[in-house]
């Protein structure tokens, strides 16, 4: 009998199909689409784009909603370690399908959200979250992002990608074993 893993690689792509309608996702080693946005970053209203992504290693961490129940403790996860990322020389960047006005309301109600130094972008048009695939286009949750995560290196190109079921939350202190993994095999090619 074959592995399960060597099993849906042979299979046609057909029937590993999305059945929540997202785009496909990105490649690995692909580089980042173009997008403009704004975040709520430090108590202000700030740009944010794809050059934003050269130059440093980043994060980009989709999650569905603001002021819904698995989002919050992921995201105060990362603000928890944000000075380790900072360390490895990460800068983080959370993304919903909320605006940049819902983000600023959420961090100045929220004591778990409050804590967040990171940007928090707003992608009400969904172009950002359709450009990562990660966006639900069907079903009850359509418009919102599914649970994705990019680690991207200082030339813009996707070095992780990694998409968890609605309710299935992130850890910071795995992703940042994997941050350390990518940078340490790009510094050892």
């Amino acid at each position: 009998m074959m592995p399960a893993c060597l099993a849906l690689r042979s299979r046609p792509p057909a029937l590993i199909s999305n059945r929540r309608g997202s785009s496909h996702l990105p490649q690995i080693t692909t580089e980042v689409l173009p997008f403009n946005a704004t975040a709520y970053h430090n108590g202000a209203f700030v740009d944010v784009s794809d050059a934003d992504l050269h130059g440093t290693w980043s994060v980009v961490f989709f999650y569905p909603a603001d002021f819904t129940y698995v989002c919050p403790t992921e995201l105060g996860d990362l603000a928890d370690n944000f000075a380790e990322f900072r360390k490895l020389g990460v800068e983080i960047y959370s993304v919903s399908t909320d605006t940049h006005f819902t983000h600023k309301a959420w961090h100045e109600t929220s004591d778990t959200i409050r804590k967040i130094e990171y940007p928090m972008v707003g992608d009400p048009s969904g172009q950002i979250t359709r450009n990562f695939g990660v966006m639900i286009e069907d079903g009850g949750d359509a418009g919102l992002a599914d649970r994705g995560t990019f680690v991207i290196d200082p030339d813009g190109i996707i070095q992780l990608v990694e998409v968890n079921a609605g309710g299935i939350g992130r850890n910071a202190s795995e992703l940042l074993r994997k941050i350390k993994a990518a940078q340490y095999i790009a510094a050892h090619p």
